[in-house]
């Protein structure tokens, strides 16, 4: 399957514009209290949930999610931020 900005549907759902602006605010406030921390360890825009699920992005290239109940002292999951961190450094790549 090759990328393309309609996604599957060949429907645009966000502008490049409203991209932009989602990913900034994932990448400086997804996180809460720990959204430097991410995205020093991991280099990808993300957002976390209270339920121990992570999502996370390169844009145009790919997207992780992960689940994983137990929770830090900031209510991010453990295991969720270890497993995209793990990702990154094995691939070698991310944002930053």
């Amino acid at each position: 399957m090759t990328y393309s900005p309609e996604g599957l549907f060949g429907k645009r759902v966000l502008t490049v514009s409203q991209s932009k602006r989602i990913g900034a605010v994932m990448a400086t406030c997804g996180f809460y209290d720990e959204s430097g921390d991410f995205a020093y360890r991991v280099g990808l825009p993300g957002k976390s949930g209270v339920g121990g699920g992570i999502a996370a992005y390169m844009p145009g290239k790919l997207s992780v999610a992960v689940w994983s109940p137990e929770l830090n002292t900031f209510g991010n999951s453990l295991a969720g931020i270890e497993a995209p961190e793990r990702f990154t450094t094995d691939i070698g790549s991310s944002i930053f």
